[in-house]
């Protein structure tokens, strides 16, 4: 699961969720249970693609866009952190979370 994973998506490093099992949950974003029921489908899309989108001042990195970005390591330019595949796996678990 890529919300849950630590090494992946990163997400429980900022938020916190259902995951009654991982002790290391975030508390500097939004919870996500509930997310599906606050957000449409194609707003979250959106938040995890570039949520500067939504607020230019967010710390919530870009999971999909590569253009414009700064301090980016020569290794990871031009690549995004989750390809279109993964951002549609975690729209659509998201979208589960009533």
């Amino acid at each position: 699961m890529i919300v849950a994973n630590h090494n992946t998506g990163l997400c429980l490093l900022c938020h916190s969720g259902p995951f009654p099992d991982d002790k290391f949950q975030g508390t500097m974003a939004p919870d996500l249970a509930g997310a599906g029921a606050r957000w449409s489908e194609g707003q979250l899309r959106l938040r995890i693609v570039d949520a500067s989108q939504f607020n230019r001042q967010t710390i919530m990195p870009p999971f999909y866009r590569v253009d414009h970005l700064t301090r980016v390591a020569a290794a990871y330019r031009g690549k995004p952190v989750l390809s279109a595949v993964e951002v549609e796996d975690v729209v659509a678990y998201l979208m589960t979370l009533k």
